[in-house]
């Protein structure tokens, strides 16, 4: 476990129905620490967490990871739909798209990385289910954003990495597409939300909502497994 964590118990919790198998990262989209901290604690809000991460770095514990965090909504993720009972959810300070949203500090992005090393070790949670609350909830949240250091998290494989190489357009139509995103994990119910949030995720330069050609390769690759696996497949020829 992570030594020097700040305990402030939430209230909002109750008894998970799902072993743990998701890792949700979200921002606060608040003005500072203690406005998120204040309405995650908060009885009336009904919102929480299990972990809080300001920008200089201090962990806070809100709900231990054994309890339901009532962090994702209406969500899904892989067939699952109850994700906050399948899931520690972690809340990093900042401002988000409505308040100045701006990169993540390295202090916090330093204090990240452990913990989530340390979370996904004990419970054996894949790269893949290393998820963003956009990509849970895509018609409804944008967190924690294009300005987040997935290919940081992906170095240290604490998430997917993005496709780079030898990506081959499959000329997939729209709706083999949306097919394809629906296998990966994504709800495609707004099925514009599905591919910005996709976008958001593994093209974050450009989150227009538009299917296009490298969408199509980078979904490809992901599901034949990213990099390596397309290597794979060039040297067999």
């Amino acid at each position: 476990m992570i030594d020097g964590i700040i305990e402030r118990p939430s209230p909002n919790f109750d008894a998970r129905k799902l072993p743990i198998t998701l890792l949700v990262l979200h921002y606060t989209g608040m003005t500072d620490a203690a406005s998120a901290i204040d309405r995650l604690t908060d009885p009336a809000a009904k919102v929480s967490s299990h972990y809080l991460i300001t920008e200089d770095g201090a962990i806070v514990r809100l709900v231990d990871e054994d309890k339901r965090a009532w962090h994702a909504g209406n969500a899904h993720w892989r067939g699952i739909d109850d994700v906050n009972s399948a899931s520690i959810g972690i809340e990093l300070v900042n401002p988000g798209h409505e308040h100045g949203y701006r990169p993540f500090a390295e202090p916090q992005m330093q204090a990240l990385l452990p913990l989530m090393a340390d979370i996904v070790g004990r419970h054996g949670i894949t790269r893949g289910n290393i998820v963003g609350h956009s990509d849970v909830a895509p018609a409804r949240k944008d967190d924690p954003g294009e300005l987040f250091d997935w290919e940081r998290l992906a170095k240290v494989r604490l998430a997917l990495p993005r496709p780079h190489r030898h990506l081959t357009d499959p000329l997939w139509s729209d709706a083999s597409f949306l097919l394809a995103l629906e296998r990966f994990g994504y709800q495609v119910v707004d099925a514009k939300a599905a591919v910005r949030a996709f976008q958001r995720r593994f093209r974050p330069a450009n989150v227009d909502g538009i299917i296009d050609g490298e969408c199509r390769a980078m979904l490809l690759s992901l599901l034949t497994g990213g990099d390596k696996g397309a290597e794979a497949r060039q040297a067999r020829g």
